[in-house]
């Protein structure tokens, strides 16, 4: 149809385990991988596609876009929304299929995907601008207004090398959404960085859509989700399975994420990571009596694997799909990391009323993912008291009750 921007066709996309992708590699680099190949040399088995040594991220994929959609793609991670997303930014070929893209495309998927990291803020910019097509008078006319966006004018003429993520964040979505895209896709953008960003990258997106341009959005914050799409893509291991009103998928996705929540986690296999070290359980209680609203609360993880040190982070999610609130042993300085059980202990639950689930992860000294799971356990919130105050749910107002009180003068 002449209004479909985006026509993906049979999509898929298989990866070789044990291959490193490497862009640019040095000599020392080539000599490794063919020394490597020489030593680890296996004996031809007659393997063929979809032998063991691939992995299918994507399978068949079939989908068109329209001209001034707000597309959400949805699905837990591994599912092959990232996969999607850089076969339609071209950063990826598919190993087959075929994704017809009508229009300017301006993408934000990894932090500092497109970069040169011994280029400055300022050169990126024009080779990034370069990269989507616009000619340097158009980068430079909007070099002021991509710039106060970033927020890192103080740094423009530095390395990119020397960026906090942050900054890398910030330079990265302001150049994709000022080239005036035909269709803008985000990967994830919206969980990383601070609330003020985040909000800024929001109303982009908004304001992008508004105008009748396409955008495509893979996130977790389900909220967003449904404020800004009018029509989502659920995805799992790489195959569509639902195609439909936004609210209607996320609510789908979230049923089928607290089911898998019921499986013994030590068998789960909805799970990303190295593996060495694992989850297998999780509890959530109090001790004195039941979960409630201002009453002691106890999170306590059972870890199999090497006793070694590693990063333990516990994020809270509400019925929404949104993020509460979360618990880091690096934030609260827990030296000692090497052990098999980890507790958390919370004086006074501030949560309200209802349904919560856990995602958790494990981060090894190295900063490798070990282990991080979706939905890991699901527990339920009592009305209980909070300085003597009964603490009820409110739905729309929020998930979480402070102490406090009120003071009125005349």
């Amino acid at each position: 149809m002449t209004n479909t921007v985006i026509q993906a066709t049979n999509l898929s996309k298989a990866y070789r385990l044990g291959v490193v992708n490497n862009s640019f590699p040095t000599l020392r680099d080539a000599l490794a991988s063919g020394a490597r190949r020489i030593l680890h040399r296996k004996p031809d088995l007659g393997r063929r596609n979809g032998g063991d040594d691939q992995f299918w991220a994507l399978r068949n994929v079939s989908f068109e876009v329209r001209a001034g959609e707000v597309l959400a793609l949805i699905g837990p991670n591994g599912a092959g929304k990232s996969t999607i997303l850089k076969i339609l930014a071209k950063i990826v070929e598919p190993t087959s299929g075929r994704a017809t893209i009508r229009g300017r495309l301006g993408a934000l998927l990894e932090v500092g995907t497109g970069f040169h990291a011994e280029l400055t803020g300022r050169e990126n910019i024009f080779l990034n601008g370069a990269i989507l097509g616009m000619r340097r008078a158009e980068i430079r006319s909007k070099l002021d207004e991509i710039v106060d966006f970033s927020g890192v004018e103080p740094f423009l003429d530095t390395p990119v090398k020397r960026y906090s993520s942050g900054m890398y964040l910030r330079l990265a979505f302001a150049i994709a959404a000022h080239v005036d895209p035909d269709i803008l896709v985000i990967d994830e953008i919206l969980a990383v960085g601070d609330a003020a960003f985040q909000k800024k990258c929001i109303a982009k997106a908004e304001s992008v859509a508004e105008t009748g341009r396409t955008v495509l959005i893979a996130s977790h914050q389900m909220s967003v989700l449904q404020r800004l799409c009018n029509r989502a893509i659920l995805i799992d291991r790489g195959t569509i399975l639902a195609d439909g009103p936004t609210s209607d998928l996320v609510r789908n996705y979230l049923q089928t994420q607290e089911a898998h929540a019921s499986t013994d986690l030590s068998t789960r296999t909805t799970r990303t990571g190295r593996g060495r070290l694992r989850v297998v359980g999780i509890e959530v209680f109090n001790k004195k009596g039941p979960l409630a609203s201002g009453q002691p609360a106890v999170f306590r993880l059972q870890v199999d694997g090497p006793r070694e040190a590693a990063q333990c982070l516990v994020t809270i999610i509400d019925d929404l799909g949104d993020p509460v609130t979360s618990f880091d042993t690096l934030e609260h300085s827990l030296h000692d990391r090497q052990g098999d059980v980890y507790t958390v202990d919370v004086k006074s639950l501030m949560l309200r009323p209802g349904r919560y689930r856990i995602d958790v992860a494990l981060v090894a000294d190295d900063r490798v993912v070990e282990d991080h799971v979706e939905t890991a356990a699901v527990f339920d919130v009592m009305p209980g008291l909070l300085d003597d105050r009964p603490v009820t749910a409110q739905p729309g107002f929020g998930s979480v009750s402070f102490p406090h009180r009120w003071v009125v003068r005349r």
